[in-house]
């Protein structure tokens, strides 16, 4: 990585209901796995021990939901630019990721509006497919 890149940073302004965002994927690989909860602390034995993860009928140990929440802040300031802010997640996971697979996420502003604070909120749908 370039210490002197500079990355363009999104207005507010400049969002439209509707815009697709960059796709972006990756390559879920064993000490990702690990290493993210070792670096979050996030030490559920299903996330780092094999044999665990197979007892609760996982094929292997599998991606934590700080992965998930990393994964799609990733989407949204390579979109938006590294200044934004993330206000609120809501996320529903309805599958496991194990290593070997590649997460691919993408997603669509739904709306974008002024709330009663007079912040400027952009509320986006992004779906994670393996």
């Amino acid at each position: 990585m370039n210490a002197m890149a500079v990355y363009p940073q999104r207005l507010w302004s400049e969002v439209k209901v509707g815009e697709v965002l960059p796709p972006i994927e990756l390559a879920v690989e064993y000490a990702r796995i690990i290493l993210n909860a070792a670096s979050t602390w996030d030490y559920f034995p299903g996330h780092h021990n094999p044999e665990y993860a197979r007892a609760q009928g996982q094929p292997d140990i599998y991606v934590s939901t700080i992965f998930f929440h990393g994964f799609i802040d990733r989407l949204i300031t390579d979109w938006g630019g590294p200044s934004t802010f993330i206000r609120r997640r809501r996320i529903r996971m309805v599958a496991s990721v194990h290593p070997g697979d590649t997460m691919r996420a993408g997603g669509h502003v739904l709306r974008h509006y002024r709330d009663e604070s007079g912040c400027g909120p952009v509320d986006l749908d992004i779906p994670i497919d393996t």
